[in-house]
C-alpha cells in the first residue's frame, strides 16, 4: 500500500480497530471512506476527521452490498483499496439445548460472506486501477481457536484460507492481497475485551501495524505484530501448549 496516495474503503470503521486504522491512514494522507451499520457513529467519526467520507452498510445484506459496491465506485472513481475489517465476536455455548442459529448466520455473513461479496462487487473496478490492495482482517484465533467463540474462530480461519487463495489467483495482477492478523486488542469487540489486561492496547497495536505497512514489512502478505506471532506460528512451535494456555487447560 502507498497510503498517502490511496483511496481506501474500510468496513466497520466507526469503532475499534477499524476506526483507529481509518484515522491513522487519514492522517497519513489517504482518502478514507468508512462504513458500518450505525449512521450516527459513522457521522461522528467523519466529523472528527474532516475530509473523511462515510456510508451506511450492513454486511449481512447481500443485496445492499452489491448496490453499495456499484455506488461507491461511482462516487469515488480513484478507489483502489479495501480493508475488510467489520466483524462480530460472540460467546457461544455449544452444550446448550438449542443453538442460536440466527447468531451463527449473522457472524458468518459479517465475518466471511460479507468480505467475499464486497470483493466480488469491487474486483472489476480494482483490476482497472494501476495499483490496488485488498486487505482482510483475520485474527490470531484463525490459527488457534478460542473455545468460547467457535464460530468467530472458524470464520477467521476461513478468511485466512480464502485470502491465501485470492492472493495466489491475483498474483499476476496489480492487486496486492494483504492479511492483517490481530492478537487480542483492547476494543469493544466483545464485552470485557477493552478492560482485559491481556489485551494489547489499541494505540500500540495501530502504531506497530502502521509501521509495518509503511515499511513494507509484510512477508507473504501478512501483517503480523510481535504479540500475535505465538498464535500465528503455534503449529510450528508447539500447538497443544498454546491451545492449552489460550483455553485455560
Amino acid at each position: 500500500m502507498d497510503i498517502a496516495n490511496d483511496t481506501i474503503l474500510i468496513t466497520g470503521g466507526s469503532a475499534g480497530i477499524g476506526r483507529a486504522l481509518a484515522e491513522a491512514m487519514h492522517r497519513d494522507g489517504a482518502k478514507v471512506i468508512i462504513t458500518g451499520r450505525r449512521e450516527h457513529a459513522l457521522r461522528s467519526v467523519a466529523e472528527a476527521n474532516p475530509g473523511m467520507d462515510w456510508a451506511v452498510l450492513d454486511m449481512t445484506d447481500a443485496d445492499a452490498i452489491a448496490a453499495f459496491a456499484a455506488q461507491v465506485t461511482r462516487d469515488h472513481p480513484p478507489l483502489n483499496a479495501i480493508i475488510h475489517n467489520a466483524g462480530i465476536m460472540e460467546v457461544e455455548d455449544l452444550t446448550a439445548g438449542a443453538w442460536d442459529l440466527d447468531r451463527v448466520n449473522r457472524t458468518l455473513d459479517t465475518n466471511l460472506l460479507g468480505p467475499i461479496r464486497l470483493t466480488a462487487g469491487l474486483i472489476g473496478h480494482l483490476k482497472r486501477q494501476p495499483r490496488a490492495s485488498i486487505m482482510t482482517v483475520s485474527s490470531g484465533l484463525a490459527f488457534v481457536p478460542l473455545a468460547a467463540t467457535p464460530i468467530y474462530s472458524a470464520t477467521k480461519a476461513a478468511i485466512h484460507s480464502w485470502t491465501q487463495a485470492l492472493r495466489s489467483q491475483l498474483r499476476d495482477t496489480a492487486i496486492e492481497v494483504l492479511e492483517l492478523t490481530p492478537p487480542g486488542v483492547a476494543t469493544d469487540l466483545m464485552p470485557g475485551h477493552a478492560e482485559n489486561p491481556a489485551s494489547m492496547p489499541l494505540d500500540a497495536y495501530i502504531a506497530e501495524v502502521m509501521d509495518l505497512i509503511r515499511s513494507g514489512n509484510t512477508p507473504a502478505g501478512e501483517i503480523l505484530v510481535e504479540r500475535v506471532k505465538p498464535l500465528r506460528f503455534a503449529e510450528r512451535d508447539g500447538y497443544e501448549a498454546v491451545y492449552a494456555r489460550l483455553n485455560g487447560g
